[in-house]
């Protein structure tokens, strides 16, 4: 896609997000800021100075397609913007957003022949790009505006979509999902934290991955179990096939 198409289309997806800058704040221009941190969040990316690292790092490629008047912006110019920003309105573009692009997937995954993994993530708080805006959500947008999803699809989840509702949907838009679960969802987390540690479950163990970094060892075993009739019973949650746990050891 030519430069000049791209950025002739990319702000329509974030309509109604209002600039919330003025005077000399504005030199950069605001969906070229909001392209630069979607670019370095599908790369890793988790904040203002990411963003900016990234920006100098892949200048070439970004000047393919931005005009960049103005040169690369600082990491106290992505705070300030998304400091700023309204929360509701982010939150609302960003699925507008997302709601374009699942239908642009949608269209492409089926004839690769290729697996769709989707994530969705919770309080944007604590992830990704959101974590600088306080209460916007994102989770849910993919089955909520999207056709039924490609064969293979895998949507993951954080604790805070492990939801019944959520499952149920994915299920009936013939997708699979792997969500977390923690101490969040009560009874359904105690039940399988017991059934996991039950001597007698036929369970399969992996064997430990140990991996350093930032000056710590860490050891993760995983065991899974397709033993689930008892934790079905109680619990119902649709599509449900296989439960499991990671143990860290640092």
């Amino acid at each position: 896609m030519a430069r000049e198409e791209t950025l002739a289309q990319f702000p329509s997806c974030w309509e109604g997000l209002e600039d919330p800058r003025s005077g000399n704040a504005t030199l950069h221009d605001f969906h070229e800021l909001l392209m630069i941190a979607l670019c370095c969040v599908l790369c890793g990316g988790q904040g203002p100075t990411d963003m900016a690292l990234f920006a100098r790092a892949k200048e070439a490629f970004l000047r393919s397609f931005l005009v960049l008047a103005n040169g690369l912006p600082s990491h106290h110019t992505f705070r300030r913007q998304f400091h700023d920003l309204d929360p509701d309105q982010f939150r609302d573009a960003f699925q507008q957003f997302m709601s374009q692009f699942s239908e642009q997937m949608q269209a492409w995954s089926p004839s690769t022949g290729m697996s769709c993994v989707t994530r969705f993530t919770g309080p944007v708080a604590r992830v990704r790009y959101t974590w600088f805006l306080p209460g916007v959500r994102s989770s849910g947008w993919c089955w909520r505006r999207s056709p039924p999803m490609p064969s293979r699809t895998i949507v993951t989840a954080d604790a805070l979509n492990c939801q019944r509702s959520i499952a149920e949907q994915i299920v009936e838009q013939k997708g699979d999902y792997a969500l977390a679960l923690k101490g969040n969802q009560g009874t359904l987390y105690d039940d399988v934290d017991l059934l996991l540690d039950d001597a007698e479950l036929k369970a399969s163990t992996g064997a430990p991955v140990v991996e350093a970094d930032h000056g710590r060892i860490e050891t993760r075993t995983a065991t899974i179990s397709n033993e689930i009739d008892w934790l079905q019973q109680q619990h119902q949650l649709p599509g449900l096939k296989v439960i499991g746990k990671v143990v860290r050891v640092r």
